[in-house]
């Protein structure tokens, strides 16, 4: 998967051009994935799929290299989390 070019995956925000929820994801899990000191990112998408209630389907917005770790995570999610 190759990072994406800012001016093509940016959407219009109120203030500023943000890059996409899609492509920010898995700009996440790429990370992720390839880079062993970057675990932080995998937690970063599972925060992001409990907080925006992402559904099963968004998978099919992502990038074919990233689709098994986002279902990975997206399973995660449906268990409630440890309060410790």
């Amino acid at each position: 998967m190759a990072f994406p070019d800012p001016r093509e995956a940016a959407v219009e925000g109120e203030r500023y051009r943000i890059v996409s929820l899609p492509r920010l994801v898995e700009m996440k899990l790429a990370s992720g994935m390839t880079a062993p000191h970057r675990l932080q990112d995998l937690a970063d998408v599972l925060r992001l799929i409990r907080a925006a209630d992402l559904p099963h389907d968004f998978v099919a917005q992502l990038d074919p290299y990233v689709r098994d770790k986002f279902e990975e995570l997206w399973l995660a999610s449906r268990h409630p989390e440890d309060d410790y």
